[in-house]
């Protein structure tokens, strides 16, 4: 066998009295990839980031292709051939794609016109185009995904980590990147790819760790390892299959009166294209509505409009008997609107407070006692929803920013499940970044949810989840709403995919 490409031995690593990697061993091949799973908190990104030098070991050595390796910054490990993509974008919003990349670090220094033609031969040899005079702030997030990649593969690494990239891809985007990870891998190069999904692992992986609690639980070839096994592993225990609770056809449930309507929704983005082009459409008390679409289709502006962050140019959205066209998100979170946004790192969170602060956003006057916080008696409010919704975290005064992606999506969707006289609750890509466990919890308190009576509009790219949840389905294409699909349909699936794609007849 040739000398790893990285070679960890007795990795530790603690956070006062969280214990986040122990003894952690892993061997990664150059020319393959390397998939690393495991639960949301159990020490992943971590691990990633002990490696890229954005964190340092307190026990256990690394060698990278036979040399001692102990980075002591990223620069250091970009340095060294080691490049990383992080699930938080590093992105500068007012700044354009080129503009971004031409700030790449290890000595990279590129005019605009080579970087055009390094960009070309990227999206070439990886399927990953984009385009460098786009504003980033402008960018749907699966574009700024794509970005990311490309910055980590222009300064030509032997050793890439991809921390949960496909979480914000569309299928076709997923595909691609597979390509790329096979291409990388290909060239000779080392690949580390951290994901939730398993079915991209069984298409992807030449080896594969699973960590547990900050522990490796198991792991090895692929050729010897076998899905049932690794979800085991992850979970510590057998876990039912997730394919029947997807493949379901959900009940029809008993509907009431529409609780949100839009009417004649115009949008536009800021580069003057059309975003959204006379949207008509409703949510009924009790029942799931889907919207599905390739990333770039509206979506992003559907929910900006919805949620306020927004407003339409012309139409309506009513919520209730309440025209909230205008209405500021305060106003319709009293109202009764829980919204869950699609980057929850950047429009659905604040790293630097509490995860009990997060969890009352925009209702803390609830807890105010003669003008002060009865910081007490909120702690003990966000207890009960942390252990209501199984999030891992030391405590209701942990910093929200130090929690793992998918137990911050869990504290975000608790708390807009949690709003007061809750009428419409909107979830874009609510699973997006959660294990497979945490998958199915949330598709039940989804379903749950409607069958409180509330109206619930799912916004996903994951045609599995849709078609177990909703009772109706619509598609979004080219700022149009397709549809609706039956999703009791036998061929729904692939009339949802023709839909996406501009394909359908």
């Amino acid at each position: 066998m040739s000398t790893p490409a990285l070679q960890l031995t007795g990795i530790g690593k603690t956070f006062g009295d969280v214990r986040a990697l122990r003894d952690v061993d892993l061997s990664v091949q150059p020319g393959t990839v390397h998939c690393i799973l495991g639960e949301n908190g159990a020490g992943k990104s971590t691990l990633c980031n002990v490696v890229y030098g954005g964190l340092r070991p307190d026990a256990g050595t690394m060698t990278l292709s036979g040399r001692a390796y102990a980075p002591g910054s990223p620069a250091s490990a970009m340095a060294d051939g080691v490049a990383m993509v992080h699930q938080h974008f590093s992105l500068i919003g007012t700044m354009t794609v080129g503009e971004n990349l031409l700030l790449t670090g290890r000595g990279l220094r590129l005019r605009r016109a080579a970087l055009r033609t390094r960009l070309d031969r990227l999206a070439d040899d990886y399927h990953l185009r984009i385009d460098p005079d786009a504003l980033v702030s402008a960018m749907p997030i699966g574009a700024r995904q794509k970005v990311e990649i490309v910055k980590a593969l222009l300064t030509d690494p032997s050793l890439i980590l991809l921390d949960e990239p496909t979480g914000v891809l569309d299928p076709a985007e997923i595909d691609a990147l597979i390509e790329t990870c096979q291409a990388v891998a290909a060239a000779g190069k080392a690949v580390v790819l951290v994901t939730h999904k398993l079915g991209e692992v069984s298409r992807v992986a030449d080896a594969a760790t699973v960590l547990r609690g900050g522990e490796v639980a198991d792991g090895g070839r692929m050729s010897e390892l076998t899905i049932p096994q690794l979800t085991t592993a992850m979970v510590g225990r057998p876990v039912p299959d997730l394919n029947p609770v997807l493949a379901a056809v959900p009940d029809r449930r008993a509907t009431g009166p529409v609780v949100l309507a839009l009417d004649g929704i115009h949008a536009t983005r800021a580069d003057g294209s059309v975003a959204l082009s006379g949207l008509d459409f409703d949510v009924r008390a009790g029942e799931i509505v889907g919207i599905a679409g390739v990333e770039g289709n509206g979506q992003s502006e559907l929910v900006a409009v919805l949620s306020g962050a927004t407003r339409p140019e012309s139409g309506t959205v009513t919520l209730g008997d309440a025209d909230i066209t205008s209405a500021s998100p305060a106003e319709r979170t009293r109202l009764g609107l829980g919204v869950v946004p699609e980057d929850r790192h950047r429009e659905a969170m604040v790293a630097e407070l509490s995860v009990s602060e997060n969890l009352f956003l925009g209702r803390l006057h609830r807890f105010r006692r003669m003008g002060l916080l009865d910081r007490r008696r909120m702690d003990t409010a966000a207890r009960a929803l942390i252990e209501q919704y199984s999030v891992r975290t030391p405590g209701p005064a942990t910093p929200m920013g130090s929690l793992s992606g998918g137990n911050q999506q869990k504290v975000v969707l608790a708390r807009e499940l949690s709003t007061e006289k809750l009428q419409c609750l909107v979830a874009a890509q609510p699973t997006r970044g959660l294990d497979i466990g945490a998958v199915e919890f949330v598709l039940n308190r989804l379903r749950g949810c409607a069958s409180s009576g509330t109206g619930v509009l799912v916004v996903s790219s994951e045609i599995p989840e849709l078609l177990a949840l909703c009772d109706r389905i619509f598609v979004s294409y080219r700022g149009a709403l397709l549809g609706p699909v039956d999703t009791a349909a036998a061929t729904a699936r692939q009339h949802i995919g023709e839909l996406m794609t501009g394909t359908a007849a």
